[in-house]
């Protein structure tokens, strides 16, 4: 009886010994699961290898990148991923009790036996080129020994400044510059990669642009909804000066400093800037008082001689300002409250015109003030319609300006028939010049050729709407009335 009360005994406990045995072996088992993908860009690689240290099933990717190992023993795991091409990574791991663990493997492509591209060889423009255009086509060679693709980078450097340029993410043997800066030698030099080893530099070439044309026209356009500046010659060749995306106009240059003043927008405010010939060296001369009237379109301005100073309206006040945006003077305030819309001083220096009127751009005067701000004389008052387009003969004896004949005023300051006149101080007397304006048209903007022989203006249809072309006429010659710039509008000519 006591031996079978003790095999009974042991029985039990050894099928509650299997039992327990059977509870643990089943919680003793987790999931792996994860994805493989290319460092970076983060595309899946498919067929991968991913297996554990220590080991446990080895399983690849599907085309998602994907992976599973199923029944992985609890514990801590070095679990890695493996594909030809690419650097091996190693990912640690725990596995839990009937849970699932997640890692991804992020593999970078494997540079080993994987061998640089070649130096790039410079093909255009040849070494040294000269009187190349400001558009400049660069052409280059470059091959891969395994036939990577390549990417480039063209890095330029100039002789007029210490700035280097560098395009990027260029993926053909090819690139075009753009605008570039008149006589100018620019040296380039092309980087290629394979986006796995280092990238390698070819030899450095140089060219040089051609110099800037003998431009004497200034003229505006408008583009984009906004005036930029062009200069021109008298075969009708243009160089744009300004950018279509900043709204910029009325140029006037100056032989002395060579510069042009224009005005240009600012926010809510116009302002006078100059730049050099060519349209570099951009500079804002006015800051705390713009330059204002009764219309920025008909507004105007004038250099002295010496290129140093200019003097512009703002309403009924005239401001003396140096050409480095310095010493802000107010030299003269008209007396009867009307505005101030163009002014032009005289060659010496002894004299500035005004063009003067109210606010609508009516009731308009023109007179003459000395250096000191002293009216000294009238040109004309008292009469309807558009006046405009002062301008000084160079030994200031002779205005030319232009005025509506036909007395047409309205909100939109429409003009019918403005005409050119010509006052002479010496005889206090103003008449026409006769520049056999088509009818039904205006002749606006009118300023001395050089030698004074002609005048140089804009003419357009009456209906304001129309385009815009800038005529000259040789005074006192019969039809002598020809176009040089079609489409174009406030002209300069020195």
């Amino acid at each position: 009886m006591k031996n079978i009360l003790i095999k009974s005994g042991l029985f039990l406990l050894l099928l509650l010994f299997s039992c327990s045995e059977e509870k643990v072996a089943g919680e003793d088992f987790g999931t792996v699961t994860g994805r493989v993908v290319i460092a970076d860009t983060f595309e899946p690689l498919v067929n991968a290898k991913v297996f554990s240290n220590p080991t446990s099933s080895i399983v690849f990717t599907d085309e998602d990148g994907r992976f599973t190992v199923s029944n992985v023993p609890v514990g801590q795991y070095s679990f890695q991923a493996q594909k030809d091409g690419y650097l091996t990574k190693f990912e640690a791991a725990t596995v839990n009790s009937n849970s699932t663990t997640e890692i991804v493997f992020e593999l970078d492509l494997s540079t080993s036996g994987n061998r640089s591209p070649n130096t790039p060889a410079l093909v255009l423009p040849a070494d040294n080129a000269v009187n190349q255009n400001r558009q400049v086509v660069l052409t280059w060679t470059a091959t891969d020994p395994e036939e990577d693709s390549l990417t480039y980078e063209v890095i330029l450097r100039n002789d007029a400044n210490s700035d280097v340029v560098v395009y990027s993410d260029i993926v053909t043997p090819t690139y075009t510059l753009q605008n570039l800066a008149f006589g100018t030698k620019y040296f380039w030099q092309v980087s290629v990669s394979d986006g796995l080893n280092p990238p390698v530099l070819s030899a450095v070439r140089s060219f040089t642009t051609t110099s800037f044309p003998d431009a004497r026209f200034l003229l505006v356009k408008k583009l984009s909804e906004n005036n930029v500046i062009y200069a021109g010659d008298n075969s009708g060749n243009q160089i744009q000066l300004t950018s279509s995306e900043t709204n910029s106009w009325r140029p006037r240059k100056n032989n002395q400093s060579n510069k042009i003043a224009f005005i240009r927008s600012n926010g809510a405010q116009n302002h006078l800037y100059t730049m050099n010939l060519d349209g570099t060296g951009v500079f804002k001369v006015t800051n705390s008082v713009p330059i204002a009237g009764f219309n920025s379109e008909f507004i105007n301005f004038s250099w002295n001689t010496a290129g140093s100073q200019l003097i512009y309206p703002s309403f009924d006040k005239l401001y003396k300002i140096n050409s480095n945006g310095s010493g802000l003077t107010q030299i003269f305030q008209t007396p009867n409250g009307k505005f101030i819309s163009e002014c032009d001083w005289s060659y010496d220096g002894s004299k500035i015109a005004l063009k003067v009127n109210d606010a609508s751009g009516y009731n308009a005067e023109i007179y003459v003030i000395t250096a000191e701000g002293a009216i000294s004389d009238l040109v004309i008052s008292g009469v309807n319609g558009a006046v405009g387009s002062l301008n000084f003969s160079i030994t200031g004896q002779k205005l030319l300006f232009t005025r509506d004949v036909s007395g047409f005023e309205n909100p939109d300051y429409r003009q019918l028939d403005s005409r050119i006149f010509q006052h002479v101080f010496s005889t206090n007397t103003t008449a026409e010049i006769n520049t056999e304006k088509p009818a039904g048209t205006v002749d606006i903007d009118a300023r001395y050729s050089p030698n004074e022989a002609e005048v140089i203006f804009v003419n357009t249809s009456n209906d304001f709407i129309s385009a815009r072309n800038v005529q000259k006429y040789f005074i006192g010659i019969v039809a002598s009335r020809t176009t040089l710039f079609t489409n174009a509008s406030m002209p300069d000519w020195e």
